[in-house]
C-alpha cells in the first residue's frame, strides 16, 4: 500500500448509492440547523454519497514520504538552505467542511515542514492563511487549524491573514494573454521558496486556483469571479470544463515563472460527520435500529432547542476525516493525483437527468463557517456549489424544478457579512440579474472604504464577496426553470430572490408538477458527506 495514497482494496458497488425506490418512502433531508423526515413519491431516485475509502493508516509518515519523494522536483530538505526566506501558506477556514477533528492536517504538515527548516537552519519563516476575498481567520481559528505550539511560536507577527487590500504588501506580477491582472502577496513573491497546504474536499479547489485566489486580489479575482466566466464554468467541480479553472490556470502559468513553489496537497474521506450523526453517513434503507433511535433522538432535539444554541452546537462540530492522500511537489503533477483522489471518494455514476431535484440543505457552506447561512449564501451553497455537484450534465434538466429544504431566514451575522446586509436589502430589491448587478453595483462594493476598512481591521468578508456568492449560483440559476423553498421561516428572502415557497415537500412537488408535467421523474440525494454525481 502506498504511503501518499492508499491502493483502494475495498470494492464498493456504486450501484447501492443510487436507489430508485418502488413506494414511497420516508427520506431523510438536512433542513438547517435540524432534520426534517418527509415521504417521496413511489419512483423517486434516491442518491448517497459514497462511503469512505481506504485512508492513511499511518499519516505523519505519509507526510515524510511525500515531502521527500516529491512529484518532479527535488525533495523538500534537499531546497532548503541557511539563510532562505521561506513562506508556508495554507488553506483557511473555508475548508474542510465542518472543521476537522484536532490535530488538523495543516498543524500536522506544518509541523513537519517547520522541523525540516529548523534542521536547515533556515529561520525567516512566515505563515500566512490564504484567504482571498474571504474574512480573516480569528486568533481562535488559527490556533485550531495549526495548533498551540506553532500558534505560540508564530503569531503574530509571522503568522497572519493575508490582506489583499494591503497595498504595499501586494506585488504586480503581468498580465495573461487574455489581459487578465496577476497580483500576489509580496512576501510569498519575495521568498525563496512557497510551500502551500491544501485540503481538498472538492475537486473544484487546489491547483493552480489556490494561489491565484487565496494569495490574489481584488483585481486578480475579478476576472474569474465574474458573471460571463461562471456562465462558461460546466461545471465548478469538472476543472477541464470549467472557464473558472482555465483563467486560474493562465494565471498560474504567471505566478510559477515568478515563484519557486513546492505544493503539498491531501485529500480527504467522507466522514465528516461525528459518531453522533453516523446515520446520515448510510443510506436510509441500510439504517438499523440504532440509526433509527439516532435519528429520531436528533430530530427530536433540533425541534425543540432555539436556533441560536443550535448554530452554537453545530458550530461547534468536529468531523474525524480520514486522509486519503498526501502528495507534494509541483503544482500540476501534484493536482493531477488529487483529483483521481477526491474522483476515487465521490463520484456516483448517474444514467439521466431529472424533471424535479429535492437537497435538503444543512446549516452549513464555505463562507458561514462559525456564523450564519444567510439568504444570499443560502442561494450561492444551493444553485452554486450544490447545483454543480455533477460532471457531465447536470442533475436536474434545463428548465426543470428545484426544489430545497430549508429554514429560509433573514438572519446575517453583522460583523462576518455587513455587505451582505447592503447587497440583500437595496441590491436585490431593485433586481436578481446577476449581469446588471455586476454592471451596475459591484465596484461601489469593491471599493467602499467602510467595507474596506472592516475586512482589513475586523473580520468582515470584502465588500464585493456578496456579489460573488451571487454569481456562484448564476450558472444554476440559468438552468432551473423554478426554485420552491419548503418550510422557509420567512416568506421575504424567498420572495426577494425570486424563489417560490411551500410549507411541505408534498405541496412543493405537486407545485412542481404543474410546470413539468404531471408524470415527472424525480432524483434526491444527500450532502454531505459530499459526492460527484457522474450524469450521463
Amino acid at each position: 500500500m502506498s504511503l501518499i495514497s492508499p491502493n483502494d482494496n475495498k470494492t464498493f458497488d456504486r450501484s447501492n448509492c443510487v436507489k430508485t425506490l418502488e413506494k414511497s418512502e420516508k427520506i431523510l433531508f438536512h433542513y438547517g440547523e435540524g432534520f426534517m423526515y418527509e415521504p417521496v413519491p413511489a419512483g423517486t431516485r434516491v442518491i448517497y454519497p459514497p462511503p469512505s475509502i481506504e485512508s492513511i493508516q499511518d499519516v505523519d509518515a505519509a507526510i515524510e514520504y511525500a515531502i521527500e519523494n516529491p512529484l518532479g522536483c527535488d525533495p523538500l530538505s534537499a531546497q532548503l538552505k541557511p539563510g532562505m526566506k521561506v513562506t508556508i501558506a495554507f488553506d483557511d477556514l473555508s475548508v474542510p467542511l465542518p472543521s476537522m477533528r484536532a490535530p488538523d492536517i495543516r498543524q500536522r504538515i506544518i509541523e513537519k515542514v517547520l522541523q525540516k527548516l529548523a534542521d536547515a537552519r533556515v529561520s525567516d519563516i512566515h505563515l500566512i492563511a490564504a484567504l482571498g476575498l474571504h474574512r480573516r481567520m480569528t486568533p481562535a481559528e488559527l490556533k485550531h487549524a495549526l495548533g498551540k505550539n506553532i500558534f505560540n511560536a508564530f503569531y503574530p507577527d509571522k503568522l497572519y491573514n493575508h490582506d489583499a487590500e494591503d497595498k504595499d504588501n501586494i506585488a504586480f506580477l503581468g498580465k495573461t494573454e487574455k489581459h487578465e491582472v496577476v497580483e500576489v502577496n509580496r512576501r510569498a513573491v519575495e521568498s525563496d521558496l512557497l510551500i502551500y497546504v491544501n485540503i481538498n474536499i472538492a475537486s473544484q479547489s487546489g491547483g493552480h486556483k489556490a494561489i491565484a485566489t487565496g494569495l490574489g486580489t481584488y483585481q486578480t479575482l475579478k476576472h474569474h469571479h465574474n458573471v460571463h466566466t461562471l456562465m462558461h464554468s460546466r461545471s465548478y467541480m469538472d476543472p477541464q470544463n470549467s472557464a473558472l479553472h482555465r483563467s486560474c490556470n493562465r494565471m498560474g502559468k504567471i505566478i510559477e515563472s515568478h515563484m519557486n513553489i513546492f505544493r503539498i496537497e491531501t485529500t480527504t474521506d467522507n466522514t465528516s460527520l461525528p459518531q453522533t450523526f453516523g446515520f446520515l453517513l448510510k443510506p436510509s434503507w441500510d439504517y438499523n435500529a440504532l440509526d433509527q433511535i439516532n435519528l429520531y433522538a436528533n430530530k427530536l432535539t433540533t425541534d425543540i432547542l432555539p436556533t441560536n444554541l443550535k448554530r452554537e452546537i453545530f458550530n461547534r462540530m468536529r468531523a474525524p476525516y480520514g486522509i486519503t492522500g498526501i502528495h507534494a511537489g509541483r503544482t500540476e503533477l501534484v493536482h493531477e493525483k488529487t483529483l483521481e483522489n477526491v474522483y476515487r471518494q465521490h463520484v456516483v455514476p448517474v444514467q439521466g437527468q431529472a424533471d424535479i431535484l429535492i437537497s435538503g440543505v444543512p446549516y452549513l457552506g464555505p463562507y458561514s463557517v462559525n456564523s450564519i447561512m444567510n439568504p444570499v449564501l443560502f442561494m450561492c451553497q444551493t444553485l452554486g456549489y450544490f447545483f454543480n455537484f455533477y460532471r457531465g450534465k447536470p442533475l436536474v434538466r434545463k428548465g426543470g424544478v428545484y426544489i430545497l429544504l430549508y429554514p429560509l431566514h433573514e438572519d446575517f451575522h453583522p460583523i462576518h457579512h455587513p455587505s451582505y446586509i447592503e447587497f440583500y436589502e437595496r441590491v436585490l430589491t431593485e433586481t436578481t440579474d446577476p449581469k446588471t448587478i455586476e454592471e451596475k453595483y459591484e465596484e461601489e462594493f469593491a471599493y467602499n472604504p467602510k467595507y474596506i476598512d472592516l475586512f482589513r481591521n475586523s473580520y468582515a468578508f470584502h465588500g464585493v464577496h456578496a456579489f460573488y456568492a451571487w454569481y456562484w449560483g448564476c450558472h444554476g440559476l440559468s438552468q432551473v426553470g423554478k426554485v420552491i423553498v419548503v418550510k422557509p421561516r420567512s416568506k421575504r428572502p424567498a420572495e426577494i430572490m425570486g424563489f417560490e415557497t411551500a410549507d411541505s415537500l408534498a405541496e412543493a412537488i405537486e407545485r412542481a408538477k404543474d410546470f413539468v408535467g404531471l408524470n415527472p421523474s424525480i432524483t434526491t440525494y444527500q450532502a454531505p458527506p459530499y459526492l460527484l454525481c457522474d450524469v450521463s
